[in-house]
């Protein structure tokens, strides 16, 4: 079957990130956004963590939004959610802020683009633990614009989170696509990878690799985006 979709991740694929870097300016300026309304900075992180694996957890039967909301609710002892417009403040304005622990590749842009005009769909599979605003602010931050994917996966519109493999067959079924007609394009082996297991084709961008399990990686398509798109190019050649 002839691939027809080619799914992006985001942290680390198209936008070049340190992740421990990026998580210290995130919650530095959350911490500092919400403070003054009387959160604890240490309860205040250990929650955001906390209904982050909540979400990584969900079984599908919430949103990830719900999910993270009542884990978060329950840490907190009161209903934080009703402090929802401060967070969404935050995510518009000083979130900003965070763009500073993130590189820019313009290879990125130039590869969604490309791939595009191959007349490839194309849809953004970030892990959905971030509410629309903050995966908005992101793509942006690549050089990319909301229009550029079909679907970009939020906290809002998604159930699962990666590496659960549930997480891409959502994806799948809202783009009425099939896992064999899909190439999964990350940079984590054990987040990205797994679409693999249902049937998709599969390639590791290596620029900003995560392999907490030391995998072998030449048991994958692998490389830079000048390979990337040599890979993409010969995709459906042979079938």
């Amino acid at each position: 079957m002839k691939i027809t979709t080619i799914l992006f991740d985001l942290d680390g694929t198209l936008l070049p990130m340190d992740q421990d870097q990026f998580v210290k300016y995130y919650f530095g300026l959350l911490v500092k956004k919400l403070a003054p309304l009387g959160y604890d900075p240490e309860l205040l992180v250990q929650g955001i963590w906390k209904g982050t694996g909540a979400m990584v957890k969900n079984d599908g039967d919430l949103s990830n939004e719900d999910a993270f909301w009542n884990c978060f609710n329950q840490l907190m002892g009161k209903n934080a959610r009703e402090d929802e417009p401060h967070f969404r403040q935050f995510y518009e304005n000083e979130f900003n802020g965070a763009q500073a622990a993130c590189g820019f590749n313009p290879k990125a842009a130039e590869a969604v683009k490309a791939i595009k005009e191959k007349g490839f769909r194309v849809a953004l599979a970030t892990n959905p633990i971030f509410p629309a605003m903050a995966t908005e602010r992101r793509i942006a931050w690549a050089g990319l614009s909301t229009s550029d994917f079909e679907l970009y996966t939020t906290y809002e519109n998604s159930r699962f989170c990666k590496p659960n493999p549930d997480y891409y067959r959502d994806i799948m079924n809202t783009l009425g696509v099939t896992p064999e007609e899909c190439l999964m394009v990350g940079n984590d082996v054990v987040e990205d990878m797994v679409a693999q297991t249902l049937g998709s084709r599969v390639f590791l961008l290596t620029d900003d690799l995560i392999n907490p399990k030391n995998v072998d990686i030449s048991i994958y398509p692998h490389g830079s985006y000048a390979e990337l798109l040599d890979f993409i190019k010969n995709l459906n050649t042979n079938e």
